[in-house]
């Protein structure tokens, strides 16, 4: 029965091979090319399926993550901002502005 074989090479293929370093992914990819052609082979003998079942389930366990890269202490390289507060200071200095300009305005209409 080759059902558990096809269904470790699904799991494979609905993996990102972007998730995990170079060395483990590549041993999981040259375990699934044999995955497929005992898998294609009619004639696959037993033996045969649980070997490369065996092979393609360590090599799975065996993938490692690809490590996320840190900020390293001396970067100089510029970080890209997430907010803009251009508009919020804008906005404030012309109320502040809108505001004096009413006072003003007020006071001119009550002396005059």
């Amino acid at each position: 029965n080759k059902d558990l074989l096809a269904d470790l090479i699904n799991r494979v293929n609905g993996l990102n091979s972007a998730s995990y370093t170079a060395k483990t992914w590549a041993a999981v990819t040259n375990e699934v090319l044999s995955a497929k052609a005992v898998l294609n082979n009619p004639e696959a003998t037993r033996e045969e399926v649980e070997t490369v079942v065996s092979a393609l389930t360590k090599a799975l366990a065996g993938l490692e993550a690809r490590p996320v890269e840190t900020i390293k202490s001396g970067d100089t390289t510029v970080s890209v901002k997430t907010g803009d507060d251009s508009a919020i200071g804008a906005t404030a200095g012309l109320t502040v502005l809108g505001l004096i300009g009413l006072l003003f305005n007020r006071k001119k209409t009550r002396k005059g």
